[in-house]
């Protein structure tokens, strides 16, 4: 995240002041509250992370700084990663650290209060589930899920069992940002009638698709879960799942769920929307990936729009910004360059205020748990669903997409002059990386009309994907349906 938070917010001499306003402000602080909080061990929480590799890490530093928190249990399938995170911790704590390698044992534990879970994605809801269930209150990553469905269920089992549930949006609890929304709300930008989310990071192959060895240190049948115990396809194991269907969700649901749930949250949208369409493809290489890695959603709220792109090719940011949100309104433009801020330009260009601020999430989410108010969080689990969810909306039409070549595409989107514009830009992207848009097969995905307070489908013909607002669960690991959760 620091790295993104300093990325280069200049393209012009107009956005000169701009960047430095943006670029230098604060960043989210989230592991700073080491002296905060009762010592009394009386009053100290007990923290379970599942899965400490990547951003676990960050889940390990947030509660272990802290005097109020402790991290007595770190859980992963990796035996290799969770002793190796158990030891390293050790030696700056005086409380004992136990390492798990099946987080249901962790459900069982009555001594844990929280459980944090940093999981790859298809884990995200299912694990969040059993924790509540089991009385713990959870932070858990984004995507909050790996579908629609499982996503609503983890609300449901929030507000049934009363627990406090964090989603891991960090910019909601950013200062700056804050600020930038209060600024639209107010009517500041005009009426606000386009929202275009950024996720322009390049990301090479993950190498050929073939069959390759489990590392032995890993427990592939916990690992797996809910999703389907299959050979594994990808040169590297930890990681690169997010480009795999089974169990991540491409960049748009990886990189691209903090822009979307930015984007949301300015166009003060809380429904998953009335239709989407969404093309792209995979380009530039053949590997063992198989989401998208340049990609364009398209989200309608009736006259409001969130459009999201993703390129994961070289690219040139737009605007200055190149992860982030751009807010067009009829009296402006607001562009988020960062995770702590942004910067408004009138219709003429002139630059007219800045935002800037970090905050600190797991601090945010401590404090609803200390007072058992929902209301108190910034990302509660149904602000991470919702915004999860067009993630996985724009995905299934991209999945149930027709094979064109991107003439045939811009003769689809003729009489929609922004959805042109954005696809002239995507062409040029594609250009520019050497792969040719008359050559080059995309999936156009289907144009789908949703009931945005139903979170399904609308329509003739629409079975298919109303199949892939959930999925097929293993045996033993298995999302509850609403009656059950």
């Amino acid at each position: 995240m620091s790295k993104q938070n300093r990325r280069d917010f200049l393209e012009n001499s107009m956005l000169a002041a701009a960047a430095a306003a943006v670029a230098t402000g604060p960043a989210t602080s989230e592991v700073l509250a080491a002296e905060e909080g009762s010592s009394s061990p009386n009053e100290r929480l007990r923290v379970a992370v599942l899965g400490v590799r990547g951003r676990g890490g960050s889940h390990i530093g947030a509660f272990a700084r802290r005097k109020d928190t402790e991290v007595a249990v770190m859980c992963d399938p990796d035996e290799a990663v969770g002793n190796s995170r158990v030891e390293s911790l050790k030696k700056s704590v005086k409380y004992d650290v136990k390492y798990v390698n099946d987080l249901r044992r962790v459900m069982e534990d009555k001594s844990i209060d929280i459980v944090t879970i940093a999981t790859p994605n298809h884990w995200h809801s299912l694990a969040a589930i059993w924790a509540i269930q089991a009385g713990k209150d959870v932070y858990v990553e984004k995507p909050v899920s790996h579908n629609v469905s499982e996503g609503r269920r983890v609300v449901e089992a929030a507000r049934k069992y009363k627990k406090i549930v964090q989603t891991g949006t960090q910019s909601r609890s950013n200062g700056g940002m804050q600020d930038a929304m209060q600024y639209i709300k107010e009517g500041k930008l005009g009426k606000v009638y386009l929202a275009r989310g950024l996720c322009f990071k390049p990301r090479n192959s993950i190498g050929a698709r073939g069959n390759y060895d489990v590392p032995a240190s890993v427990n592939y049948d916990v690992w797996s879960g809910p999703a389907p115990k299959k050979n594994l396809t990808r040169p590297r194991f930890h990681y690169d799942w997010h480009w795999q269907w089974d169990y991540g969700n491409g960049d748009l649901g990886n990189q691209g769920i903090h822009q979307m749930d930015i984007a949301r949250w300015g166009l003060g949208v809380d429904t998953v929307g009335d239709s989407v369409l969404s093309y792209g493809g995979r380009v530039g290489y053949e590997d063992a990936g198989d989401s998208a890695n340049t990609q364009v959603s398209i989200h309608q709220y009736g006259d409001q729009r969130l459009v999201f792109e993703v390129r994961g090719l070289k690219t040139a940011a737009l605007r200055g910004a190149k992860v982030g949100v751009i807010f067009y309104g009829t009296e402006g433009t607001l562009v988020i360059g960062s995770y702590a801020g942004g910067v408004v330009f009138d219709k003429d260009g002139n630059m007219t205020k800045k935002f800037s601020g970090g905050g600190d999430h797991f601090d945010n989410f401590l404090t609803a748990v200390r007072s058992r108010k929902t209301s108190d969080l910034n990302a509660d689990i149904h602000e991470g669903h919702l915004s999860s969810a067009l993630c996985h909306l724009g995905n299934i039409s991209y999945r149930l997409g027709e094979s064109i070549v991107g003439k045939e595409v811009e003769e689809r989107l003729t009489g929609d002059a922004e959805a042109l514009a954005t696809f002239e830009r995507f062409g040029r992207h594609l250009e520019d990386n050497k792969v040719s848009l008359a050559k080059t097969k995309l999936s156009f995905g289907r144009k789908l009309a949703i009931d945005g307070k139903a979170e399904t489908f609308t329509g003739r013909g629409v079975e298919n994907a109303t199949a892939m607002l959930t999925r097929e669960y293993r045996k033993g690991f298995v999302v509850p349906d609403a009656k059950d959760v």
